[in-house]
């Protein structure tokens, strides 16, 4: 009876010293391609995809030090749907009616470079990392390639889930949008 109260007890104080840590984490909820399409007829919303690979150390470091960030996160969460997409995975995708597959996947290869997602190819993914955004009915936006720090992914985030690309009708308007824009996602 002691050994158990005595392993309730660590059991409460561990839980203790976490809980804070779990409740101010503040994480992206990433869902699949299929669910942010169903979500989307429902509840029409932005969708922003992470097209990485399992091997790119970039597409990590974009894990690691910007989804990681919380004002990021709860961004991303207010408004977008999140899917996480592995562009060499073999992950079974039905997207505006299609479907997406990757029939040269190599699972001897799942750590390594692999055959490209025919959803990568759809969108014309040529390098890692590359995020999409598309609208509220799964129109294609933009890509932007390459690791962005937070405050670099902000300007993005708020370009489309804002819709202030729908104002930027010149490349002087965009440059003007630009230069005004003062990131403010905490670090």
């Amino acid at each position: 009876m002691k050994s158990i109260i005595n392993s309730y007890t660590k059991f409460l104080l561990h839980g203790l010293f976490f809980l804070p840590l779990l409740i101010s984490a503040q994480e992206i909820n990433w869902i699949t391609m299929d669910e942010a399409a169903r979500l989307q007829k429902q509840y029409p919303k932005k969708i922003i995809i992470d097209m990485y690979t399992t091997w790119c150390g970039p597409c990590r470091m974009l894990d690691r030090n910007t989804f990681s960030n919380k004002s990021l996160a709860e961004y991303v969460n207010a408004n977008f749907y999140a899917v996480k997409f592995n562009a060499e995975g073999n992950e079974i995708v039905n997207f505006k009616g299609q479907q997406f597959s990757n029939p040269n996947y190599d699972p001897a290869k799942s750590r390594r470079r692999n055959s490209q997602h025919q959803l990568a190819q759809y969108f014309g993914v040529r390098s890692y990392p590359t995020i999409l955004f598309l609208g509220e009915k799964g129109e294609f936006l933009a890509p932007i390639t390459g690791y962005k720090p937070p405050s670099k992914l902000e300007f993005f985030l708020k370009l489309f889930g804002e819709d202030h690309y729908k104002n930027l009708k010149s490349k002087e308007a965009f440059n003007s949008f630009r230069k005004s824009f003062k990131p403010n996602f905490s670090p």
